[in-house]
């Protein structure tokens, strides 16, 4: 299916949209089925699920450690894929990997995008691939497998660097809140807004969703004001740290939803 199912999920609902990042092989090895399904039958609109990689620039501590975790308990790239397409059978919503240009390197370009394909992944994230080596090497080799390359923008994006990655953006884009890592919380301050509010009043043709320190209902809701919804990861990883992480993922996902 690859990008269809997510432009899809944007033209058939404009707000409000949830996405959860998890990690897979974390907090078990064979957590990351269980999770997806427990998440789509929670609503949740669309997963990234995160390759765990041993130096991830973009990643906080909370994301960094359950990478580690993850590694140390045997998560490999043929076991993601072995996963994903375990697990594509029974959900429908779009799922995307996110990791790091190097994993994909190694495998080798092709060979990686077909594995994502015939695995089910809809679309990737990759926070060290820029856009204009994507364009001047990648693309075509994307376009030929169908799958969305998700761009990352900051407060430090220019506005012209904002106007390229949206005509190159087939998903939508990922705002980042702050200049910062994954995983810093503390309320949006007025800079936050202002922010949010400029990229708002670009009226970009892609989706946005909003990223990066998202970890209460109201945070929630207030990039659900600025953007078509957010993108919750170091909190949702946080949460899985009890024991029984299935019931944790339920209870986390009601209490982001809880004014909806």
């Amino acid at each position: 299916m690859g990008k269809q199912r997510l432009q899809r999920l944007f033209q058939e609902k404009k707000t409000n949209l949830l996405s959860i990042y998890l990690t897979a092989g974390y907090p078990e090895k064979d957590a990351m089925p269980k999770l997806i399904k427990t998440l789509a039958d929670k609503k949740v609109d669309f997963i990234e699920a995160g390759m765990p990689y041993s130096d991830p620039l973009a990643d906080g501590a909370v994301i960094q450690y359950s990478s580690n975790v993850a590694l140390q308990n045997g998560m490999s790239l043929s076991l993601y894929f072995k996963q994903i397409a375990q697990i594509r059978p029974e959900v429908d919503l779009p799922l995307l990997f996110m990791g790091y240009f190097n994993q994909i390197l190694k495998t080798g370009i092709n060979r990686f995008l077909q594995q994502c394909k015939t695995a089910g992944i809809d679309g990737l994230i990759i926070p060290d691939l820029s856009p204009e080596i994507y364009q001047a090497r990648y693309q075509k080799i994307f376009e030929k497998y169908d799958l969305s390359l998700i761009f990352l923008i900051s407060p430090t994006t220019s506005e012209e660097r904002i106007k390229m990655i949206d005509n190159l953006s087939s998903g939508f884009i990922y705002v980042v809140s702050s200049s910062a890592t994954t995983g810093k919380s503390g309320g949006f301050g007025e800079e936050h807004l202002q922010y949010f509010e400029k990229i708002h009043q670009m009226f970009l043709k892609n989706p946005k969703m909003i990223g990066f320190g998202i970890d209460s209902a109201e945070k929630y809701q207030t990039a659900c004001r600025y953007a078509n919804g957010a993108i919750i990861g170091s909190a949702f990883i946080k949460a899985l740290s009890s024991t029984d992480y299935l019931q944790s993922a339920n209870a986390f996902i009601d209490k982001i939803l809880r004014f909806n």
